[in-house]
């Protein structure tokens, strides 16, 4: 336990960090998201003013981002449902549902529009990188809409 007093303000403004920690095998491992400082909009609402759902939410976005910034311009970020057989979904969009939902929207293998409605205590994400559609030029990034969306706020 540390002896440093905190102001008011300052335990404050430390409750809105997240507790974050990574280590890889190699020392040349690509940035990853909980190394990544918050965006303002994340930075500004401390954490126990968010629901479960908002807080899954919004560091999912920050995997997403992450992941998609490691792509070439041939493949798109999908995701790979944990514990099942049901394939992946090329991710589309995401969204929440406070205080306890968090619902993923897109398409499977066979182009069928799909969506996952998660519990967050549930919440099990593989992120994938496929191939992208070959009916677009450039490859969609959904992580780089979602972070954006969050600036909007």
């Amino acid at each position: 336990m540390s002896d440093e007093i905190q102001t008011a303000a300052e335990a404050h403004e430390a409750s809105a960090l997240p507790c974050a920690r990574v280590v890889h095998t190699a020392p040349d491992a690509p940035m990853t998201a909980e190394l990544q400082p918050l965006p303002d909009a994340l930075a500004g609402e401390p954490v126990e003013e968010k629901s479960p759902a908002q807080w899954a939410y919004e560091r999912l976005i920050l995997y997403i981002k992450n992941f998609e910034e490691q792509l070439d311009d041939e493949h798109e970020v999908a995701m790979g449902f944990a514990g099942s057989d049901v394939g992946v979904m090329r991710i589309e969009g995401i969204g929440f549902f406070a205080p306890d939902i968090v619902t993923f929207y897109g398409r499977d293998d066979d182009e069928a529009r799909t969506q996952l409605i998660q519990h967050v205590s549930q919440l099990n994400v593989m992120l994938r990188a496929l191939p992208k559609a070959r009916e677009v030029e450039q490859p969609r990034r959904i992580g780089f809409r979602l972070a954006a969306d969050l600036d909007r706020k």
